[in-house]
């Protein structure tokens, strides 16, 4: 009964890796939509441009539909010369694959694949049913190490002492990387990051921030895994929105200010205002109450400094002796 048992276990842990494996695999890399891509016209016209700054701002013009809140290091438009397209947000271009990847984690030689959005969920299986794997194999065949180590084995089974010797040492070495490298990927999840922007800070519009796309652990969870939970433990493709466009902990407007003159909608600070997104249900995080109050000191410190000034400017004005301008005594003050 307890061979049978470790058969059964063993044909279900070794499936289910190898389904997530397949998946990790032969999931399609996914791309930026026609859209973000510039017209052969477009092209020829910033290429044309001998100012980088022109070409930038013919990018800025190209883009301003676009849902678009990350940017350069130098602030600018990202773009794609091979590609010939503005990157979507989160997206980069793999030169492995000669495309650009919406967002990409990293190109992976073990998958022979990019990893990002449309396989990133199947990765992260495949890491975690194959440190399972391992673990199982290792700690079924960890009785008959005991035993090949006290020689303990019946000396029938030939050479399989060996085939037991480097069972147990492959399952145990791989356990061992595959802790880390999943347990890497489980942080990742849960701050919502990639492989990518935990090496290199995404710019917003505001500046770099690591924390840009992190909407709290349970929304980064689902972002991934999707919102039915009978679903995560399977390799089948549950990940929210499409991709080109993602939460962000800040909020950000497409939409021009009000004038000064006509009342506004809705106050920009509402709770009820979305960011950009997709459409997904997650709190958008503005900015922390700390900075509230950062910057409404700074208001204050601002205003009482006018008063200060006002105040000087007015005893100024009435001890200046007649005849005598205020010219005279403030470069005498």
């Amino acid at each position: 009964p307890q061979k049978v048992v470790y058969l059964i276990l063993y044909h279900i842990f070794f499936l289910i890796f190898v389904w997530s494996y397949y998946q990790t695999i032969f999931a399609a890399v996914g791309k930026p939509t026609p859209e973000f891509y510039l017209s052969k016209a477009d092209v020829d016209r910033l290429e044309q441009e001998d100012r980088e700054d022109r070409q930038q701002q013919y990018l800025a013009q190209m883009a301003k539909d676009l849902p678009l809140v990350t940017r350069t290091i130098g602030g600018s438009i990202r773009y794609c010369e091979p590609c010939q397209l503005i990157k979507p947000d989160r997206c980069h271009h793999c030169s492995m694959c000669g495309t650009c990847v919406l967002k990409m984690d990293h190109h992976c030689p073990w998958v022979n694949n990019c990893v990002g959005y449309s396989n990133y969920k199947f990765f992260v299986l495949f890491l975690g049913y194959g440190l399972l794997y391992c673990i199982y194999v290792a700690s079924t065949s960890v009785q008959y190490f005991i035993k090949f180590w006290n020689k303990e084995l019946d000396d029938t089974i030939g050479n399989g002492r060996f085939h037991i010797l480097f069972l147990f040492f492959a399952a145990a070495m791989f356990s061992i990387s595959l802790v880390s490298l999943f347990g890497y990927h489980l942080y990742l999840v849960f701050s919502n990051r990639t492989t990518l922007e935990s090496f290199r800070t995404p710019m917003f519009r505001h500046g770099p921030d690591k924390d840009g796309f992190n909407l709290g652990s349970t929304n980064n969870l689902k972002e991934v895994f999707g919102e039915d939970r009978r679903l995560w433990f399977l390799p089948v493709f549950t990940s929210l929105g499409d991709g080109l466009k993602f939460p962000t902990r800040v909020r950000y407007d497409h939409v021009e200010p009000a004038p000064t003159d006509s009342p506004a909608t809705e106050p920009p600070d509402s709770p009820d205002s979305v960011g950009v997104g997709d459409g997904m249900s997650f709190p958008t995080r503005r900015t922390s109450e700390d900075s509230h109050q950062l910057l409404n000191d700074r208001q204050r410190w601002a205003e009482e400094g006018e008063g200060e000034l006002s105040d000087r400017e007015t005893a100024l004005t009435t001890v200046q002796p007649p005849g005598r301008s205020r010219v005279h005594v403030e470069a005498e003050t």
